[in-house]
């Protein structure tokens, strides 16, 4: 489209914005909802990482090398 078009019709609506934008880049609404999905799905699994790394971090000994004081001349 060119830009005297864009620049002679009314603004779009936002929601009109970013189907146009989708339209254009080749990616329909069930493209973009299995990419949304997929999103989601990564981002809890990535929290449930998270959390399970924190529980077992509490669950573990003290042991081990520990920080020293050392002093600065």
């Amino acid at each position: 489209m060119t830009r005297q078009k864009r620049d002679a019709r009314p603004p779009l609506k936002a929601c009109c914005f970013v189907s146009e934008i989708l339209e254009e880049a080749g990616i329909d609404r069930a493209r973009a909802q299995q990419i949304r999905r997929q999103l989601l799905e990564g981002i809890i699994l990535l929290c449930q990482w998270q959390l399970q790394r924190m529980d077992d971090g509490r669950a573990a000994p003290a042991e081990g090398p520990r920080a020293r004081k050392v002093e600065v001349k």
